[in-house]
């Protein structure tokens, strides 16, 4: 039996290898020696940024398949494999919104649900935000707008906003 709470990884079972996400069904073993099985979405993690420019937030309604609806988000999107989050952030909202940081600071890395998948959320604030041009990815289609930041707070209390990585940004911005 091992100390603490490690389970340990006796074989992957890769079952679909994807472009965006891979499906593994592994054998592990529990903290007490136990057999057991532990389905994982790996997948290459993703990025998202706080934009504010004149006190306004940039959000991106884009429809969402899994969901069937339409989300307001922060701009965000995947990470290549092996890509520096901080390069992948500037890559993003530029794509999305057109818009440029001086720099970007780390706000949070988020864990959207450890249960199943290994994917990692950085979220950035983008400081010294300016005007640039937009060029979404083929396929991309969403629309920006900009948000005065308390309301887009009150969006965030109200239910409207719901996608985690924007009520990440947008709280620990108002608790700044």
């Amino acid at each position: 039996m091992k100390d603490g709470l490690f389970e340990e990884t006796v074989k992957k079972n890769y079952l679909y290898r994807g472009k965006i996400l891979s499906l593994r069904c592994d054998d592990a073993l529990l903290p007490d020696g136990s057999p057991c099985k532990r389905e994982i979405v790996e997948h290459a993690g993703g990025v998202g940024v706080l934009a504010v420019k004149d006190h306004k937030v940039a959000l991106v309604r884009q429809f969402r398949y899994a969901y069937g609806e339409e989300l307001l988000e922060i701009p965000a999107g995947k990470l290549e494999e092996g890509e520096d989050p901080v390069l992948g952030a500037k890559r993003e909202l530029s794509e999305e919104t057109g818009l440029e940081a001086e720099r970007l600071k780390l706000l949070a890395t988020l864990y959207p649900s450890p249960g199943y998948t290994d994917e990692i959320i950085y979220i950035y604030e983008a400081i010294g935000v300016k005007e640039g041009k937009q060029h979404l990815d083929k396929g991309e289609f969403l629309r920006v707008e900009y948000v005065p930041l308390e309301e887009a707070f009150l969006l965030v209390e109200n239910g409207t906003i719901r996608d985690g990585k924007t009520l990440v940004a947008l709280l620990k911005k108002k608790n700044g």
